[in-house]
């Protein structure tokens, strides 16, 4: 047997799917209620339902994580109070998280019960580890994005448990970092109804099919995550059949065994032109892509009945002890335990034998015999007097008892207390009258009339002592999106050169950055990538810091709200980021070549979007069209945003004179989520 014993988490979108989980040999599933959770299109579990697959996996000794991981409406507060509620009942294990709304209500109302903090929160540093382990998480889900080497030096550098998948579909953003399903169709990945336009054909000059990434399988390295530090193999594919499971779990437990894993079973089940590892090696080059084609198909049928067939019976995997008596004159007696429970059970009276009497070896013939139940006997003691009988189907009927009784035990439910006196924060009215902030993504846009602006927001890598003596205390910092564990010491130097320069306030883009930032002393600044949808999360920001909070642009005018002790603002114009890549799609062969770092490519009615680089670090999907609310009516928040990207210094200017001057936008453009009902 293999040294390291890691968790294998199991999807399960179904009741089906937690059977082929277990009796696969998962040491836990994860599933989603039908609501608040990032799969709202699988089957999911009703309240009872919930309780018997808790009672189901406990029995077997198999741990139950629901997701509670979508972004949250103010509308939708008083509900997620019920779910949680309906989820502690059940006695579940763990919640996996993503707004800090459902953090703070399970901190406030249920304690006992442990969060885990989800990939959507864009975990990918040590910072951000750290910052999910001051928040009340016990286990942060690690982007999928990290090498080994990056994963390594996160774990050493933290001791919150890490959680990282290990099989399944590869999101070609990085997880909560996606908003093209929710642009382009209103159905957001972020709440749980991704529509996966990146399935699509998107092109390329080289290539189609250029969003689409083939489905990550690290099962053959297996090991070196779990020497990277990761304690939990998480499997994804809450939307696939049974059978993807059980071949999933059977592969990653022959790994942990020791065992040769049956790679050819698992690629025939799903795959999308075979399988990558290539962000756990560092390989984020074009062998990464891939679309699932009819021979991929094909290759499921041939092998699904093999699988079923395998877990089509109970995996035997607790062990217990039992205690038999078989004395004159008294009832058969069996006593069990698995370690943590003792039943008993009696059965009928040994006679005395007319010829043979008993013997040890024919009680433990038939107390082992233990098939069609999770448990096996691992040792077996019996008391027999001698010369009686019992007839082995008398013995089979005591063990049957004394086991359905331990299973019962074991299936008990033990809710979790919950407090009902959580004050929900009344949303409040923005202030009337709204600054203007001016974001850019290069200091050569930046135009004479950007003096007059509140605020003046530039990336790190543009400012210097000029920019910062222009512009005071006006200056925020944009800290890159994604700053890997081996970034995060520099990123801290520059911040401080600059702070001692006189810059006063920074943006962070997801939790890691808020503790860079505070860590450096600065004031924080927060951007509309920290996914901000309700007041109890703005108010959860603000009591880290953050004194300025963009709200996310997938609110709805009719959603937003003021939040006491911070201000409140939303993106106005630009050409928004609907995606963060850290394999970029318009790499080649060749690699980058000689790309400028403004690519483009097309979706299937030829409009296109232009994708930026920031130093061959990551790359951005910029939505086709820019946003404009400058004309419309009835605009909340106390700041609104001018987000430049690809404009040269002229094209800022006129932006920023329509904008002030409320005219209606001078080409298309796009009003974005704030005037539709998003899903």
């Amino acid at each position: 047997m293999s040294a390291f014993k890691p968790e294998i988490l199991a999807p399960a979108g179904s009741f089906e799917m937690v059977e082929a989980a277990v009796r696969s040999g998962a040491d836990a599933v994860y599933l989603g209620t039908k609501n608040f959770n990032a799969r709202r299109n699988a089957s999911n579990f009703g309240g009872a339902e919930l309780e018997e697959t808790v009672k189901y996996c406990h029995a077997r000794g198999v741990r139950v994580h629901v997701t509670l991981n979508t972004l949250v409406k103010n509308s939708e507060l008083a509900a997620l109070y019920k779910e949680i509620e309906s989820v502690a009942s059940c006695g579940v294990d763990a919640v996996i998280v993503q707004d800090l709304a459902v953090a703070k209500l399970i901190r406030e109302c249920c304690p006992s019960l442990a969060m885990h903090a989800s990939t959507q929160m864009a975990i990918h540093n040590a910072a951000g580890a750290e910052m999910a382990k001051e928040l009340g998480f016990s286990r942060a889900v690690l982007a999928r994005e990290l090498s080994l080497k990056e994963i390594a030096e996160i774990s050493a550098r933290t001791d919150i448990e890490l959680e990282a998948f290990v099989h399944g579909a590869l999101c070609m953003s990085v997880s909560g970092q996606c908003y093209l399903s929710s642009m382009l169709g209103g159905r957001s990945g972020n709440r749980g109804f991704c529509a996966q336009p990146c399935r699509l054909d998107f092109k390329t000059r080289e290539r189609d099919f250029a969003l689409s990434l083939k489905d990550l399988s690290a099962v053959r390295i297996i090991p070196e995550l779990c020497r990277a530090g990761v304690s939990s193999l998480k499997i994804e594919g809450r939307m696939k059949r049974p059978e993807y499971v059980a071949a999933a779990v059977s592969a990653c437990r022959s790994v942990i065994n020791g065992e040769e894993p049956d790679m050819e079973a698992l690629r025939s089940v799903f795959s999308r032109s075979g399988f990558t590892d290539g962000y756990l090696t560092g390989r984020r080059d074009v062998s990464m892509f891939g679309v699932r084609t009819k021979e991929d198909v094909a290759a499921a049928a041939s092998v699904l009945g093999k699988i079923a067939a395998a877990y089509r019976n109970e995996l035997q995997t607790v062990p217990v002890s039992m205690v038999a008596e078989f004395h004159r004159g008294a009832p058969s007696r069996l006593t069990v335990s698995d370690g943590s429970n003792t039943v008993s059970a009696e059965g009928e009276t040994p006679q005395e034998a007319r010829t043979r009497g008993m013997e040890e070896a024919d009680a433990v013939k038939s107390l082992a015999k233990t098939g069609g139940s999770p448990f096996y006997a691992d040792e077996i003691k019996v008391e027999l007097d001698e010369g009686l009988f019992l007839p082995a189907a008398a013995i089979n009927a005591l063990r049957r008892s004394a086991l359905d009784t331990l299973i019962k035990l074991r299936s008990a439910v033990k809710p979790h207390e919950i407090r009902s006196d959580f004050a929900f924060p009344q949303p409040e009215n923005a202030g009337t009258e709204k600054k203007l902030y001016l974001r850019f993504e290069s200091a050569s846009q930046l135009f004479d009339e950007a003096d007059k602006a509140e605020r003046v927001i530039l990336p790190l890598s543009e400012i210097d002592d000029a920019v910062i003596s222009r512009f005071g205390d006006k200056l925020v910092c944009e800290l890159p999106r994604f700053i890997s564990v081996f970034d995060e010491n520099s990123i801290n130097e520059k911040l401080l050169r600059l702070k001692n320069g006189g810059l006063k306030r920074a943006a962070a883009s997801t939790l890691g950055d808020i503790a860079i930032i505070r860590r450096v002393g600065l004031l924080c600044f927060g951007s509309f990538f920290l996914n901000v949808l309700n007041s109890v999360s703005a108010r959860e920001y603000a009591a880290l810091g953050i004194d300025e909070m963009t709200l996310s642009f997938e609110s709805s005018m009719g959603d937003m709200f003021g939040l006491s002790g911070a201000k409140t603002g939303l993106a106005a114009y630009g050409y928004l980021p609907l995606m963060l890549f850290r394999a970029c799609p318009m790499k080649t062969q060749k690699g980058c070549g000689a790309c400028d770092g403004r690519s483009r490519l097309k979706d299937r009615y030829g409009k296109e979007f232009t994708v930026l680089c920031s130093g061959k670090k990551y790359s951005q999907l910029l939505n086709s069209v820019p946003l404009y609310i400058g004309d419309k009516p009835g605009v909340k928040g106390d700041f609104l945003t001018l987000y430049f990207t690809l404009e040269n210094k002229k094209r800022c200017r006129e932006v920023y004179n329509i904008f002030a001057s409320g005219q209606e936008f001078d080409g298309e453009r796009t009003s974005g989520l704030y005037y539709r009902e998003l899903l």
